[in-house]
């Protein structure tokens, strides 16, 4: 087999449109799956975030529940103190005693107060922390829901695309390995600059098949001697004519 340098501007040309014939096909199976690839790593960080958030409330709620039952047993303990003092306060001898009692009943009255605020804030806050927590929960559901959804989808089309997109990707390789750098250079510059991926196209009905802007008849015949590469002055795309498109495929050895 020649040389990639030794190949006519003909052979090149049908190479070139080869190329894009199977770049094309590739990019209709992505445009096949759209933007789910990106739609499900999407749904996945987002679900991800919220179970993350899920997991804080959880903790927060734990960390209150405790808190509740530490102020709750210290309740106890000053309902423990209250009698005990109660029970001390028939047997004082003395006014010094009597006062001594009181100030601890007292202190105790007002730990077991504190203590029955602190459980009331803090009830409220388990309250609300739960509604959050309810609210995450059900929002997990619904995404966890939609990227189930999503990834079914994509599996589906991946599995229905993937032996032809593994052909045509060993299709595209094989192509470039018959065209040099330079020119693939362009062909993937040219194709990188339009959305429809479009670097190589026919010459139809006397126009441009990228951008469908007339081509003089002096072009168009330049265009059918094969003597140069000739880009479209509109557009800069590569222009061939339909027997360079419709060239059969020579057997590579």
């Amino acid at each position: 087999m020649a040389s990639v340098k030794d190949f006519s501007v003909e052979e090149k040309l049908v190479n070139l449109y080869r190329l894009q014939r199977v770049d094309s096909s590739i990019d209709e199976i992505e445009i096949l799956r759209g933007e789910l690839p990106m739609e499900v790593k999407d749904l996945e960080d987002e679900v991800q975030g919220f179970m993350n958030r899920q997991s804080r409330i959880e903790e927060e709620i734990n960390g209150i529940t405790e808190f509740i039952e530490v102020k709750k047993a210290a309740i106890k303990e000053s309902e423990a103190l209250l009698a005990k003092y109660e029970s001390q306060s028939e047997n004082v001898k003395n006014n010094r005693e009597f006062e001594a009692i009181n100030k601890e009943l007292e202190m105790q009255g007002l730990e077991i107060k504190l203590a029955e605020k602190h459980i009331r804030d803090a009830n409220e806050d388990l309250g609300e922390k739960i509604r959050v927590l309810d609210a995450a929960k059900k929002t997990i559901a619904s995404k966890d829901g939609v990227l189930t959804h999503k990834k079914s989808e994509l599996e589906k089309i991946i599995a229905d695309t993937e032996i032809e997109e593994k052909d045509l990707r060993k299709k595209s390789e094989d192509a470039r390995a018959h065209i040099d750098e330079r020119l693939l250079y362009s062909y993937d510059r040219i194709r990188n600059s339009y959305h429809n991926g479009l670097a190589v196209v026919t010459v139809e009905r006397d126009a441009c098949g990228g951008c469908f802007n007339s081509i003089p008849p002096q072009r168009q015949s330049e265009i059918r001697l094969h003597k140069k590469i000739i880009v479209c002055e509109n557009c800069g795309r590569i222009l061939v004519e339909s027997d360079v498109a419709n060239a059969p495929e020579k057997s590579k050895k």
